[in-house]
């Protein structure tokens, strides 16, 4: 059986979306910190220049072109996904 995770980013793939292959391995057992590499990998996807120290850390910054998360130029469905990752990570008490 595959995990939820497994089959969102088959999904996703499946659907012609590009970032899904650019998720970084998150730490097992933390939803929280799943939550948050799904969600920073679609920023990273569209080059989002992150801010804090964890995300540079993590993502790095290099080809980044966006200083604003409202400036991306998103699509409908990734900024619908987005939302509901972060809806997920509020419902956790991750945010």
């Amino acid at each position: 059986m595959r995990s939820p995770t497994v089959l969102l980013l088959l999904g996703l793939t499946s659907a012609g979306l590009g970032f899904a292959a650019s998720v970084a391995p998150a730490r097992a057992g933390d939803p929280c910190e799943d939550l948050w590499v799904e969600r920073n990998s679609i920023y990273k996807a569209y080059g989002y220049c992150f801010k804090t120290q964890r995300a540079i850390n993590y993502f790095g910054n290099s080809g980044c072109i966006y200083d604003s998360e409202g400036a991306i130029p998103m699509s409908g469905a990734d900024r619908a996904t987005v939302l509901d990752i972060k809806h997920r990570e509020k419902a956790q008490g991750c945010l």
